[in-house]
């Protein structure tokens, strides 16, 4: 157990230094950037320190298992090079008996890691959005959905009704020259409506100068009526508009699952919000698995020589292996494979390997 917490603490230290690094690093390089973006706006040092703050978690949560690969892989080394690695391996320890504690710590570590960056990067990338929009001037004036029109939908036990409007205030909750059409669960088409303006109120659409149209009459434009105000049920909430204009990254893991089953009842589509819950899933998975990956790579006798090629190799199958679950992230996002397969297939794959790495590394 002492040669347990010995090497969970190594591991543990360096981890901590090198998240500090990156940190530094990344805070320093979106600064630049930020100033570079902003140059022509009258954004002073502090506004420029918070928008880099805001930005940095989002940048840091992305690269969290290869941070975590590059501290395996420096404890390793280090490891090797104090021949530490050959006196354990004299004493009987083997080497999955060597790992199997620092895996355990550290897969639950990785759980507590998704558990606390998801939501804060989810805050932050919100605030940096508002934040950035209030530099440019943008916070007051009227918000243009994709630069262009608002399209929503929303469903209840009669049917469904499709929503369009030209331009939107409040990330949607405000609509102008809003059309309404009603489908009927039987009869299809049921319902035309055309409000000058619309706003979403707690289980209904407010719709103010509202002409209807009723397309079962034999003449729905010579029967139209007209009224000062119509009321429109509707399960959706100002939460969900928002985010569903917003970044996936905006919605918290826990509220996800909830989020994907509104959005699949009012008949939006949710594939890359499940994508995006089964990769938050499996994250600690592959954080342990490219940890493992760069102690089985690393751990040698320092006699054998070749440690900057080790350290090389390994650097090249994290990227390797972070290009891969990206580009099943796009895979999966665009439906072109399962979802579960393009989440947990990488991960479960790095694990795989460096399980493999290290049986043959107490077989040889």
């Amino acid at each position: 157990m002492t040669l347990d917490i010995y090497l969970v603490r190594r591991l543990l230290a360096a981890w901590i230094m090198v998240l500090g690094v990156f940190v530094g690093m990344l805070l320093l390089l979106d600064m630049v950037e930020q100033m570079r973006r902003f140059s022509g706006e009258s954004a002073g040092l502090a506004q420029i320190l918070r928008l880099s703050a805001l930005n940095t978690p989002e940048a840091l949560y992305e690269i969290a298992p290869l941070v975590l690969m590059l501290a395996a892989m420096w404890v390793s080394l280090a490891w090797s090079r104090s021949s530490e690695f050959v006196v354990i391996r004299s004493a009987g320890r083997s080497v999955p008996r060597l790992i199997l504690v620092p895996a355990i710590v550290f897969f639950a570590l990785s759980i507590a890691f998704v558990a606390v960056m998801n939501p804060l990067v989810a805050s932050t990338t919100r605030e940096y959005s508002r934040a950035q929009a209030q530099l440019q001037g943008d916070s007051g004036s009227a918000v243009i959905i994709s630069g262009q029109e608002v399209w929503l939908r929303q469903a209840d036990t009669s049917g469904q009704t499709v929503i369009f409007s030209p331009r939107a205030e409040d990330t949607g909750t405000v609509l102008h020259d809003a059309t309404f059409l009603i489908f009927d669960a039987d009869d299809g088409l049921s319902q035309r409506l055309r409000a000058v303006r619309a706003e979403l109120q707690r289980g209904a659409w407010s719709l103010y100068q509202v002409k209807q149209w009723n397309l079962s009459d034999v003449n729905p434009e010579q029967q139209a009526t007209l009224s000062a105000q119509l009321q429109v049920p509707t399960d959706l909430t100002p939460e969900q508009i928002r985010d569903s204009f917003a970044q996936v990254r905006t919605v918290p893991l826990m509220q996800l699952p909830r989020f994907i089953a509104a959005l699949e009842r009012a008949g939006f589509a949710a594939l890359e919000h499940r994508m995006r819950l089964n990769m938050e899933l499996a994250l600690p998975v592959l954080m342990t698995g490219m940890m493992l990956l760069a102690m089985g790579m690393c751990i040698h006798h320092a006699r054998a020589g070749g440690a900057g090629i080790r350290a090389l190799i390994t650097i090249l199958a994290g990227f390797t292996l972070f290009f891969l679950r990206n580009f099943a992230q796009v895979l999966g996002e665009t439906g072109q494979v399962p979802v579960m397969l393009a989440a947990w297939g990488p991960p479960v794959a790095t694990l795989l390997l460096a399980v493999g790495l290290l049986l043959n590394l107490e077989e040889g």
